[in-house]
């Protein structure tokens, strides 16, 4: 397969589409549950045709449809090629797409021993072992449950184990940090935006937003939490 960067993914992404980690995914903002419906049997013979399918979650109001191609575990060309036939499909029933509000979210242990405690985790939340070339995270086989990687820090001290990353396209950045920072929160570090900024609640509890950029063949730098060599989480996805 060639190489595709996520740069390249995001290009040629039909508009409204988000690059997340391994996917891509759009909102359908049906209006309805019966448009919804009808979409998701549209999509479903398209996929069937393709022999590719992607995840579906039909909600009263939207349906948020997510590619991936399992057999290698990322986005390649034929979730691209799906994405402009879902994208067809939805304007063909006057369905707009949407990035606002498409997100992933994971958490990271800040671990001085993560091959220790890994196992515990594994097992109390029923993950299995996620390997590829950035990494061992554990990920839900239902895909209900967020991702948990672990970050090799906590040596500092530092109160706080667990951290959230949230996942989101880069438009949606700036207007997340002006609405954190009016609630209360602060930016702590956009040393290595736009990969991710760092911020923390009234009380100190940080947490970073992500977005695929500024990803591609970068090794680790800062930690999330802005306190030294960490895990690098690339964005860069291969392809066809």
């Amino acid at each position: 397969m060639t190489k595709l960067t996520a740069r390249e993914i995001a290009a040629r992404a039909p508009q409204g589409w988000v690059l997340l980690p391994g996917v891509l995914r759009a909102r359908l903002r049906t209006g309805s549950f019966a448009v919804g419906l009808e979409l998701v049997n549209a999509i479903g013979a398209a996929a069937e045709k393709a022999d590719h399918h992607p995840d579906l979650d039909l909600r009263f109001t939207h349906l948020d449809v997510t590619l991936s191609s399992h057999d290698v575990g990322r986005v390649t060309g034929r979730d691209l090629r799906m994405a402009a036939t879902v994208s067809e499909l939805a304007a063909g029933a006057g369905v707009p797409l949407e990035a606002a509000g498409v997100v992933r979210l994971e958490l990271a242990l800040d671990s001085p021993a993560r091959a220790t405690v890994l196992p515990f985790w594994r097992a109390v939340l029923g993950m299995a072992v996620h390997s590829d070339e950035f990494g061992e995270d554990l990920r839900d086989p239902s895909g209900v449950l967020p991702a948990v990687w672990f970050q090799e820090s906590g040596l500092e001290g530092s109160c706080q184990r667990w951290h959230p990353d949230l996942w989101v396209d880069p438009s949606e950045v700036p207007g997340r940090i002006e609405a954190a920072v009016a609630a209360g929160g602060t930016l702590v570090s956009d040393a290595e935006a736009p990969a991710f900024w760092v911020l923390a609640d009234p009380e100190g509890n940080r947490m970073c937003l992500c977005t695929w950029q500024h990803r591609e063949g970068e090794g680790p730098g800062q930690d999330k939490n802005g306190e030294g060599p960490g895990q690098d989480k690339s964005g860069e996805e291969p392809g066809e």
